[in-house]
């Protein structure tokens, strides 16, 4: 890619950049409306990437915004990768993630641990 103004496929420049670690999962990522490109929502994968272009990307709970440094050659080690683009902001964390109360048991309800089946087996006179 040698011309000033040549472009790469979006999806195919995610995957180099290591977003994503299959092509297939940088276009599911394009068409699920997770990816801005110059502040416009990105709907298909083969949409043009050049050097210069905003990037903003939703992944899981973070939004990172990205300017593109360099077209990709080949998917390459992470050095190689992270010079394709530089972060223009920090990540931001967009929800926090919601931890699952764990849930009450009371003594006796639902089925029997390995424990209890043990005492139990005491009682009944059972050798264990």
């Amino acid at each position: 890619m040698t011309e000033p103004d040549a472009g790469q496929r979006l999806e195919k420049w995610l995957w180099f950049a290591r977003f994503r670690k299959t092509r297939g999962l940088a276009q599911d990522l394009c068409t699920g409306g997770h990816v801005k490109l110059n502040g416009a929502t990105v709907a298909k994968p083969s949409t043009t990437v050049r050097p210069g272009d905003a990037l903003e990307l939703i992944l899981g709970p973070y939004r990172r915004r990205l300017r593109v440094v360099a077209l990709g050659e080949r998917r390459g080690p992470a050095p190689e990768a992270q010079a394709l683009y530089e972060e223009t902001d920090p990540p931001e964390r967009l929800r926090d993630p919601v931890m699952a109360p764990t849930p009450v048991r009371e003594a006796g309800a639902g089925r029997p641990t390995k424990r209890d089946r043990r005492v139990m087996d005491r009682l009944r006179g059972g050798s264990v």
